[in-house]
């Protein structure tokens, strides 16, 4: 195993439910040490991926790999160094949150009874859960309940962090506790793999990305790279605006719209500094000039044609 080969990959990674493709020609690459998000519209194959890449459901065809270790051959190896949220947490409500990891920990074989507590605290520690270690679960709030989710994927040390819909139905509080918490981990040179649906958490959290449509992967890369897939855009200020836009209709700008914050327009082949000199020369005061960078947004709604639920 090499240290440089990718914390998750996948070539021509498949499933099939009946007449349904849920997942076709599937081909990661997770680099180690990302944050990674996994984004697509609901029924577009994310959770069926990643019960895939974690032994749950055996592919129909194509091959994966976890930390370097083919997948499902070598999983009694690598998942023990591999967390994993999916689907949601369950917890016995009318235990504790300590109690409820304890059991969680005896049911792991490569864990060790004699450390069992030592590690049990630092990981409700780690999620800011000490305080209500002996708080029974049912009366945890939803984000709670999904750091102590996050707190058993961190009870044994984990190279990789796969995490399906993290904040899926919580509060902008809980949210916010479990984004922060999300950041604090991959801070830490972990690998995350984080699935969601909230475009501008990804947007915030993650360093790579890769967008799913229809089971298909139909980008992959860095986040910056994704926003080149988008049309370069421009937007202009200036006080002339039928001026403008007579230059910028000359020039071949035909999608230029006049919004609260100036003239916004595709550039095209166009290069800046060419409509800038076109609209100085026809007497154009031109108070600002600079290209648009595209949103995590208007780039999923590009590649997917199709926007997305908000809502959880």
């Amino acid at each position: 195993m090499s240290p440089d080969s990718p914390a998750i990959s996948s070539t021509g990674l498949a499933k099939r439910f009946g007449r349904q493709q849920v997942v076709a020609d599937l081909a990661l690459d997770v680099p180690r040490g990302s944050c990674y998000g996994f984004i697509g519209p609901n029924g577009s194959g994310k959770t069926t991926t990643i019960r895939m890449l974690l032994g749950m459901v055996r592919p129909d065809a194509g091959t994966c790999a976890l930390l370097g270790e083919p997948m499902p051959v070598a999983a009694a190896a690598v998942l023990p160094r591999v967390g994993a949220l999916v689907e949601g947490p369950a917890f016995h409500p009318y235990l504790s949150g300590l109690a409820n990891l304890l059991r969680v920990d005896a049911a792991d074989a490569t864990s060790d009874p004699a450390t069992a507590r030592s590690r049990v605290g630092a990981a409700l520690d780690r999620v800011g859960l000490i305080a209500a270690a002996n708080k029974r679960y049912r009366a945890y709030s939803l984000g709670m309940r999904q750091r102590l989710a996050i707190a058993a994927a961190l009870l044994q040390p984990r190279d990789l962090l796969v995490l399906d819909e993290p904040t899926n139905g919580l509060d902008p509080q809980g949210t916010r506790e479990v984004r922060h918490l999300v950041a604090d981990l991959a801070a830490e040179g972990r690998t995350i793999f984080v699935s969601s649906h909230l475009l501008s958490e990804v947007e915030q959290l993650c360093d790579h990305v890769g967008v799913m449509r229809e089971g298909r992967l139909v980008a992959q890369g860095r986040m910056d790279e994704l926003g080149g897939l988008r049309a370069r855009r421009f937007r202009l200020q200036t006080a002339d605006t039928a001026a403008a836009h007579l230059v910028l209709k000359r020039l071949g700008v035909a999608d230029a719209v006049e919004g609260v914050d100036g003239i916004v327009g595709s550039l095209g082949e166009l290069e800046p500094s060419r409509i800038v000199a076109e609209l100085v020369g026809d007497g154009v005061a031109v108070r600002s000039f600079a290209p648009v960078r595209p949103t995590l947004e208007e780039a999923f709604v590009e590649l997917t044609g199709e926007g997305f639920d908000v809502s959880g």
